[in-house]
């Protein structure tokens, strides 16, 4: 395969030297320019012909945002959002996916001595899965109409798992499901901060309680928790409670949160209970998880091919035995209430 062509735009020369000399160590990628700004990229896009764009969304002489928008619009491409690690960048952030960014990641911290190696790893994976993305579907990808019947058990969890294309992916399945929907647990990968705004975005589009969780927080039905950026999140029980657990721990399939903790933790505490929905996303996070909720009785659910951004995660699901049900993203929400009744 050939290697990746990456250009980095970026106003710090200290952030460009860092990323380029971290990607360059990475087999499968090659840095073939940088640029300090948009007005410069914009040539070195004609000149360079990348495959992806690391962006930052803070620039002088034009704002990332307004970069990207005028980018989608005559020449779409996977583009990765590198953005301060802040509620506000967050927010930005998404702002950024919604016109069309396929990947986020938070920028080095000044603590670059530890931190750095893992953003790295992260970087060099979100680089890789944006140039497999299918960045005009996600541009023109249209949500199906709201879905309002009741599911009635109540005893059930749901559980999601995205990467790549997955803030769009979720907002649309849950954006289509009851108020009435069994207690639901989401793994995003997404860094620190960033998972505070999308949970708040995921809330207002449904109907349904969506936030960010907290070490403890107790499940009901109708509440969807998001797993906190850089942060595992576990589902325990005690008694008839569920409650979530989260935590810090090592990266599990180059990812933190990672789909596999949560699913497996789902596969313990709920068993037969329980159902599992892999979506859009590269790796293979997710795929040893659902197994173990598809052995333990759960029915499970995994995005098909055509309506996937990137189909790598429910793939590798399915590929493992996993998915029980294969099912575009429009008829995810359908599956999941027939499951849940």
């Amino acid at each position: 395969m050939s290697r990746v062509r990456v250009l980095i735009v970026d106003d710090s020369a200290v952030v460009r030297r860092l990323l380029s000399e971290g990607l360059a160590r990475d087999p499968e990628i090659e840095v073939v320019g940088t640029a300090p700004d948009p007005i410069v990229a914009r040539d070195k896009i004609v000149l360079l012909e990348p495959d992806v764009i690391t962006l930052d969304i803070e620039m002088p002489r034009m704002d990332g945002l307004t970069f990207l928008e005028k980018l989608m619009r005559a020449k779409p491409m996977p583009v990765v959002i590198i953005s301060s690690l802040s509620q506000q960048g967050g927010a930005t952030a998404l702002k950024a996916m919604d016109l069309g960014a396929v990947e986020v990641i938070a920028k080095p911290a000044a603590d670059v001595s530890t931190a750095l190696p893992e953003m790295m790893l992260m970087l060099a994976d979100k680089i890789k899965a944006a140039a497999r993305a299918r960045v005009e579907r996600r541009l023109t990808a249209r949500t199906g109409a709201a879905i309002t019947a009741t599911i009635k058990t109540t005893d059930r969890i749901l559980a999601l798992g995205a990467s790549t294309g997955g803030t769009e992916a979720l907002n649309s399945v849950l954006s289509r499901l009851p108020a009435t929907t069994p207690a639901t647990v989401i793994v995003q990968h997404m860094p620190a901060y960033f998972t505070t705004s999308f949970a708040e975005r995921l809330n207002r589009n449904s109907a349904m309680e969506v936030r960010e969780a907290k070490d403890g927080d107790t499940l009901y039905q109708g509440l969807a928790l998001l797993a906190p950026g850089n942060f595992h999140m576990l589902l325990r029980q005690s008694g008839a409670r569920f409650y979530v657990e989260v935590k810090d721990g090592p990266l599990v399939c180059r990812q933190r949160p990672a789909v596999d903790v949560l699913f497996k933790s789902v596969a313990r505490s709920a068993g037969i209970n329980a159902v599992g929905v892999i979506m859009t996303g590269m790796g293979n996070d997710g795929a040893a998880g659902l197994k173990a909720m598809r052995d333990a009785g759960a029915r499970t659910i995994g995005q098909d091919e055509a309506s996937c951004v990137v189909y790598g995660m429910p793939k590798q699901a399915y590929e493992a035995g996993g998915v029980e049900i294969v099912a575009s993203l429009n008829d995810i929400p359908d599956a999941i209430i027939r499951c849940c009744t």
